[in-house]
């Protein structure tokens, strides 16, 4: 029996390299993706021109979806699509995201990333709603990309939800640390180490990472820095940070040069990195599209900043008649919203690590000091206005 397959907790301790370099270290065997027009450096590739007759076949667009989802899952983890948007519909695109991009600077709010600091790259938070707002007709014929809707529904199913976040990386701009994504990616390796193994596994199911290019990007640009089959090893949440699988990955690596409106999809358990940009001038830009499933979300609304204003009292009389923080802790996870996302990045960036603060963390840091009940309130009343989108 495998890890993934035992029930319990992962830990930092039994991550093995070893184990890791066994699941990377695959070739995949001529024709098992028989809608590819080739595998290169065991990135699976697509052209779009020749997928949208087989997309109108009868049959066809099911068998192709099964054979991206093949990829994705237990196959290499990661494809691109050559030609998947038109190259006026990316130039059109473009043109606004320079427009936002510029009024960011204009306004002095320019952002950066997780990893990286404005000036070595801007980052366009939200870029989907802020697109739809600036050129509606360039979102609409944007957004109706087949290729885009084959992709997300392949991994996901209908009733997806797309976000996106424009990324330029500029002359200079150096690599990111190679990482896994949300959900899981975006938390602390001892937070990591707290959710059960199935969680671990089904946490890559729930978004489909991707990437549409809005620039030539040669490999000196530095793209995408790839490790094919790197989603198939269990326990990559927790081992994605520790020295021996940055230095595997820096040795194993891939990098393919893409062209604008050329995009890629990858399972977000693949382990990834944005390149260094080693040109003098050239700006990478980048669409980054994180598709999510319909299915992680809850079956009731809930307005739960009302119910912490209204248990808190009772809470902390609670507390202060010596209750545990583990009872304490439990109340909160029943009444205040634990979860950091969806958030808008531009003005609830993460303090620290790779996500910003809960109204969870509010209210144990309010149990935890005494706060009054107006001091909580107006606390997540701050939290709420930073998550608005305008």
């Amino acid at each position: 029996m495998s890890a993934a397959d035992t029930p319990g907790f992962f830990t930092a301790a039994e991550c093995s390299v070893a184990d890791f370099a066994r699941s990377c270290e695959v070739a995949t065997p001529p024709g098992t993706y028989p809608y590819a027009t080739e595998v290169v450096r065991e990135v699976v590739i697509y052209d779009a021109a020749s997928l949208r007759p087989t997309i109108a076949e009868p049959g066809g667009c099911r068998q192709l979806m099964k054979e991206m989802a093949a990829v994705l899952r237990h196959g290499t983890g990661v494809f691109v699509i050559r030609g998947a948007v038109d190259a006026a519909v990316v130039e059109r695109a473009t043109v606004a995201f320079q427009r936002l991009i510029a009024d960011q600077h204009a306004a002095g709010t320019a952002a950066g990333d997780h990893f990286a600091a404005p000036g070595s790259n801007d980052r366009v938070w939200n870029a989907l709603e802020k697109l739809a707002v600036a050129d509606p007709e360039a979102f609409v014929d944007y957004y109706s990309n087949d290729m885009l809707a084959l992709a997300a529904a392949a991994w996901l199913g209908p009733g997806y939800q797309i976000t996106s976040q424009v990324n330029v990386v500029n002359p200079g701009g150096t690599a990111q640390a190679p990482h896994r994504d949300y959900h899981l990616g975006f938390v602390s390796d001892a937070h990591a180490e707290s959710f059960p193994v199935h969680a671990h596994l089904l946490s890559a199911a729930l978004t489909l990472q991707g990437a549409i290019a809005h620039s030539d990007m040669s490999v000196a640009s530095g793209p995408t820095k790839l490790l094919p089959h790197s989603q198939k090893y269990p326990a990559g949440y927790i081992a994605w940070r520790r020295p021996e699988f940055v230095e595997y990955f820096e040795q194993h690596q891939v990098q393919l040069p893409l062209a604008a409106g050329d995009a890629m999809f990858f399972n977000p358990a693949l382990f990834h990195a944005a390149g260094s940009n080693l040109t003098p001038d050239v700006r990478r830009m980048a669409n980054l599209l994180q598709v999510s499933s319909a299915m992680g979300r809850a079956m009731e609304s809930v307005d739960r900043t009302r119910m912490a204003n209204a248990i808190y009292p009772a809470l902390l009389a609670r507390a202060n008649d010596g209750w545990s923080t583990d009872r304490i802790n439990a109340v909160i996870a029943a009444s205040a919203e634990a979860y950091a996302f969806p958030t808008n990045l531009d003005r609830d960036p993460p303090l620290s690590g790779l996500a910003p603060a809960t109204e969870a963390d509010t209210m144990r840091t309010a149990v935890a000091q005494g706060w009054t009940a107006q001091t909580l309130a107006s606390a997540l009343h701050g939290h709420a206005e930073r998550r608005r989108t305008s």
